[in-house]
Formats: C-alpha cells, sequence, structure tokens
C-alpha cells in the first residue's frame, strides 16, 4: 500500500499578479459615475422624396445621439441632445472602462485561486 501524495504547501500568488490586482482596484476606485449601455451616432434619409438628404450627394439628417440599454430584459433606446451627449459621454466611456478593469482582474483572481488552491485550469471543475 502506498501512502497518499504529501500536501503541498499554498503558494502566495506571484507579487507582481498581486500588484497588477491592486492597480486595477485602485483604477476601478477612482471611476467616478458610469452609466450602462451603449451610445450610437446616427444619420438617417427622410421620407420626403425632395428633401436634401436624398441629393446628390446627400446632406442627412442629424446627428442623433441614440442611448440603449437593456432594463428587465428588455432593451430601451433613448435620444439624448448634443448637451446630454456632451455631458454623459465621459459616463459611458467610464463603464466602458469599468468592464474592462474589471474583466482583467476576474482573470487575475481566478488564475492567483487556481495557483493558490492548485485547482485545474479548466472551468468544469
Amino acid at each position: 500500500m502506498s501512502n497518499p501524495p504529501a500536501k503541498t504547501a499554498k503558494q502566495p500568488p506571484p507579487a507582481r499578479s498581486e500588484r497588477r490586482r491592486r492597480e486595477l482596484a485602485r483604477q476601478i476606485a477612482k471611476i467616478d459615475a458610469a452609466l450602462p449601455g451603449s451610445i450610437v451616432i446616427r444619420h438617417t434619409r427622410c421620407g420626403k422624396p425632395s428633401c436634401r438628404c436624398h441629393a446628390d450627394p446627400p446632406q442627412l439628417h442629424g446627428p442623433y445621439f441614440q442611448w440603449t440599454r437593456k432594463i428587465a430584459g428588455r432593451t430601451r433606446t433613448r435620444v439624448l441632445t448634443h448637451q446630454q451627449y456632451q455631458r454623459y459621454a465621459p459616463w459611458f466611456e467610464n463603464a466602458r472602462l469599468l468592464r474592462e478593469l474589471l474583466a482583467e482582474l476576474e482573470a487575475l483572481s481566478l488564475q492567483a485561486a487556481r495557483q493558490a488552491e492548485s485547482w485545474p485550469a479548466d472551468d468544469t471543475a
């Protein structure tokens, strides 16, 4: 009968990964406002055949700033004025940055947990 394998001491996460996680947390903490969804800037044609938007070359109507997001599983769209778009554009950028930073933080945290607990690399276990 063989002896069970000796348990190895849990290894602390590498210092570089830990520093990066702290840096990501600091960057996330600096974000003060974020709006969900996305902004689309549209230029459109109307239904009047004699309008300038049907000329050659066309002079389209707009810009129209459309904010789209999900509320209770349903897509909602709101048209913003140019002033509203300018006011809230940094908040939409913050939300995008927040998602990007959070995804990186989650990946690094998962990697650290896997290393510390000797979990397999696949996500099925």
